[in-house]
């Protein structure tokens, strides 16, 4: 048993060695791999020894490089380059006389605005002039000046239209605003206060503003668009009238500014919008734009829930007042038609009344003088409207 004994703790004594050797081993392998031979291979007398030599040449060095590639967004300036020239400064200038004293006043304004066709034509936001008794100078990129004309207003998009009698000018590029989406990068160009100086902001687009009515009001109007985009761009003054651009160099949409219960609101005005408009202003003004006179809310889900509505889409006849006369303007198109407060408008002419399709904007489609069919929901009940605008 004791001799059993000895050669048990004589086997456990040659394991332990043997276990530190490896261990001790192992840890001198790695030491003298990497520290010893690389010293080794660059020592001009130790690397003589043949053995020495031998074990240097088996060492393989590996040199990992890793290539970190940091891609940044153009300059802001080259993005911009093209529209930029097609920015344009606007100084409204007017002189009117303050009764019963007889005093002239000098009334000015600067403002942006954007070349819109190579023979001139300038799109601007209506707030950036002064629309009333006033000339008009126009600088462009150069520094060139031209006196404008006002050729008109439409009051349905709050767009101004000025012309400038020169050829082959640089032109903004229009982008397709009906596929934009909120998060979309933006740069936004104003140009005021007299000297002419492009200025730059940059931020994102952050919602479209579906049921943003120009009217400026609780309520929406007929005779004024719907659907708006904002942005967080740095909303200053000179930026009114102004294009905000894509990284792809395109209008998107055009600055604009209207106060509301004293607070200045900013917004941009759908490039789409603004297409639909120029076309107009080059076919001879506005004269076509349609009239129905009814103030309405666009029905979102969350409202017609909390209205307790059978319908969770459309245009809601409404006025705060709850009264019929503030709702329906008297000897309006809508009034002649029969139109009641409460009334839902769910359709004109087949095509359906929605947040993407509002009331407003789907009259908007047609002429004065043009016939339209409405479909009302009237307290549940389907109803069938003839319209004359």
């Amino acid at each position: 048993m004791d001799g059993n004994q000895k050669i048990a703790k004589r086997i456990a004594r040659t394991i332990f060695i043997l276990v530190v050797i490896f261990c001790v081993g192992g840890i001198g392998g790695v030491y003298f791999d990497q520290q010893i031979l690389p010293f080794i291979r660059t020592n001009k007398q130790l690397s003589r020894i043949n053995f020495l030599k031998r074990s240097a040449e088996n060492v393989t060095v590996i040199n990992k490089t890793e290539q970190i590639t940091i891609k940044e967004d153009d300059s802001i300036n080259e993005i911009a380059s093209q529209a930029s020239n097609a920015v344009v400064n606007i100084i409204s200038l007017s002189s009117q006389k303050d009764f019963p004293i007889n005093k002239t006043t000098s009334l000015d304004r600067s403002g942006t605005g954007v070349l819109v066709s190579s023979d001139g034509m300038i799109v601007t936001y209506r707030g950036a002039i002064i629309e009333k008794n006033a000339t008009y100078q126009v600088f462009l990129y150069n520094g060139n000046n031209y006196e404008a004309k006002l050729v008109g207003i439409d009051e349905f998009a709050d767009l101004a239209y000025l012309k400038i009698d020169v050829s082959n000018l640089t032109t903004i590029s229009f982008g397709d605003s009906s596929s934009v989406t909120p998060g979309k990068k933006v740069v936004a160009i104003g140009n005021s206060f007299g000297e002419y100086q492009n200025r730059y902001a940059v931020g994102l687009l952050s919602n479209i503003a579906k049921t943003y009515n120009l009217a400026g009001k609780t309520v929406s109007f007929s005779e004024k668009m719907e659907g708006v985009f904002e942005s967080d761009l740095n909303n200053r003054p000179e930026y009114i009238g102004g294009p905000i651009i894509g990284y792809s160099g395109d209008m998107i949409g055009l600055i604009g500014m209207l106060t509301v219960d004293g607070q200045n609101q900013y917004f941009q005005i759908p490039s789409n919008m603004i297409q639909k408009s120029l076309q107009l202003a080059m076919q001879g003004g506005f004269e076509s734009r349609p009239s129905f006179g009814a103030y309405y809310i666009s029905i979102t889900k969350e409202y017609a829930i909390a209205n307790k509505l059978g319908i969770d889409r459309g245009a809601r006849i409404f006025s705060p007042s709850g009264k019929q006369g503030l709702a329906i303007i008297s000897g309006s198109s809508a009034e002649k038609a029969g139109l009641r407060i409460n009334d839902i408008v769910v359709a004109v002419n087949g095509q359906a009344v929605n947040l993407d399709n509002p009331l407003s904007n789907l009259i908007n489609q047609y002429k004065k003088g043009d016939k339209i069919e409405m479909v009302i929901d009237r307290g549940g009940q389907e109803v069938k409207m003839n319209v004359s605008l």
